[in-house]
């Protein structure tokens, strides 16, 4: 697969890119530059290869799913205009 100067008139159209005629030519070279390498990249043989996220063995750090007031319930109702138990109270905004 290749592009032509139209279609890359076409892509800097539609991408509300400005794109001045003598730079056409060179965006065409770079866009069938990168196709041909897509291209090369599809011939390769993935059957078996497990799909990975990193090239480095990752472990992701996770907190204990823990939900908690933080424990200082009343410091943080303490400006609550109206406050009941350890709660805001607010004006119903659903019939």
């Amino acid at each position: 697969m290749s592009v032509d100067s139209a279609v890359v008139r076409r892509i800097a159209h539609l991408a509300r890119i400005a794109v001045e005629e003598n730079e056409v030519e060179r965006l065409r070279g770079e866009l069938n530059a990168i196709l041909s390498f897509v291209e090369t990249l599809s011939e390769v043989d993935v059957e078996g290869v497990e799909p990975i996220a990193s090239v480095l063995p990752m472990q992701m750090k996770k907190r204990a799913d823990v939900v908690t007031d933080g424990g200082i319930a009343q410091d943080v109702l303490v400006n609550a205009p109206v406050k009941e138990d350890h709660y805001f109270v607010v004006p119903k905004v659903v019939e």
